[in-house]
């Protein structure tokens, strides 16, 4: 049964995760409706803040409502999202309700019931199959972009593209819903309360996971929202560019599933080094100069960014106990709300004012450094404060 609902887990995130083929979409919006790149931007940002903040009211439902109610409000609402943009005719406040609200707030819903709940099933792999089951949102955009690309080359308009991610991706949300429950020996255990947020933000170990979130999806959000620009203004043709979307979610969900497993044998020392291994490849997106590397590089970066969606999760596991992930979680998700909104925005914004992506880059490149410093002191405290140190709690 748990592998049923490994399964399920799978189909859900796959369909969320459609939203990291945006940068498809983006550059076939501003051509065929006219919307400029700072609006673009801001509507696929505008969906992490709804996307992150809906996920802390769903992880405080999910234990009274179960993951399938949840999960199947998710679906309802992300699809509605998408049939709203569909009928927009391009008006950015409709794309805004449509992409940014609704589907933001189902993704929100729908993320945390897959998370949650293979955790649960297996206490002993969770980095693991965290990343087996979050691969599936990083590796959404691949199937998203081939659907898009054929539609799109087969004289498909873009809003109708939308109209039947809408349709498909609801159905298969709601029937890949229907088969996730709780383990039988989680459902009525007791366990000791999640401590206030207020205790929660006081805690070093926290704020670095918190801090090390935010630096890390800033520059991948950056990149995953004008890969397919970033191609096209370095000169790549138009299929090699396409490529490089495919080739950052293809290392996306290659980083959730390997960085999974690393977490399930390593420590939050893992944090820094994350963060390395993500800002040196945005680095060198401004220096490559030809189509493979870009592509290669732009594995690279996905890569890397993988490792956001996994290793935080799995160091809340392990730090305040895998019945608290619901709960605490989404907190530490928060700053990939902030990042999703601030990081696409003032990418878009740079371009339009300086016509290259060199400076949006550079201040990318410079968050994550400030990430790696920081949470080496954050972390470095945390052994000395001990604040809060949560096991599980007896039944």
């Amino acid at each position: 049964m748990k592998y049923v609902i490994l399964a399920a887990a799978l189909v859900i995130q796959v369909c969320l995760g459609g939203i990291y083929a945006w940068s498809k979409l983006d550059t076939t919006l501003q051509n065929t409706v006219g919307m400029s790149t700072t609006e673009t931007s801001i509507i696929f940002g505008g969906l992490f803040p709804a996307f992150t903040v809906s996920m802390v009211l769903a992880g405080r439902l999910l234990d009274r409502l179960g993951p399938r109610v949840i999960a199947g409000i998710g679906g309802l609402l992300f699809g509605a999202g998408y049939l709203i943009a569909s009928f927009s005719d391009g008006n950015c406040p409709l794309m805004l309700l449509g992409i940014s609200v609704c589907a933001g707030i189902g993704t929100g819903f729908g993320y945390v019931c897959p998370l949650t709940t293979c955790i649960k099933w297996f206490p002993n792999k969770r980095g693991l199959v965290t990343g087996i089951s979050m691969a599936g949102f990083g590796g959404g955009a691949v199937l998203l972009t081939a659907l898009s690309h054929y539609l799109l080359s087969h004289g498909v308009h873009v809003l109708m593209v939308f109209r039947w991610v809408g349709i498909a991706y609801m159905l298969a949300i709601l029937v890949a819903a229907m088969l996730l429950r709780f383990p039988t020996s989680e459902i009525g255990a007791r366990v000791s309360p999640t401590p206030a947020i207020r205790t929660l933000l006081r805690d070093p170990f926290l704020l670095s996971l918190v801090l090390g979130m935010f630096c890390g999806t800033f520059a991948g959000m950056f990149v995953v929202s004008k890969i397919n620009d970033m191609g096209l203004w370095a000169g790549l043709p138009k299929a090699w560019a396409a490529t490089a979307v495919a080739a950052f979610s293809i290392g996306n969900a290659a980083g959730r599933i390997t960085w999974g497993w690393v977490s399930d044998w390593t420590d939050e020392r893992m944090i820094p080094v994350k963060l390395i291994t993500l800002g040196v490849p945005v680095g060198l997106l401004a220096v490559v100069n030809s189509s493979m590397l870009f592509v290669v590089v732009s594995f690279a970066v996905g890569f890397g960014f993988g490792a956001c969606f996994v290793l935080y999760a799995a160091q809340v596991a392990a730090r305040y106990g895998a019945a608290r992930v619901g709960g605490i979680y989404p907190l530490v998700f928060l700053a990939y709300g902030v990042a999703g909104l601030v990081g696409p925005a003032s990418g878009g914004w740079l371009y339009d004012v300086t016509a290259s992506w060199l400076p949006a880059i550079a201040v990318s490149c410079g968050i994550v450094a400030t990430g790696i410093i920081a949470s080496l002191m954050l972390l470095k405290k945390a052994k000395q404060c001990r604040l809060f140190y949560v096991t599980e709690a007896p039944t």
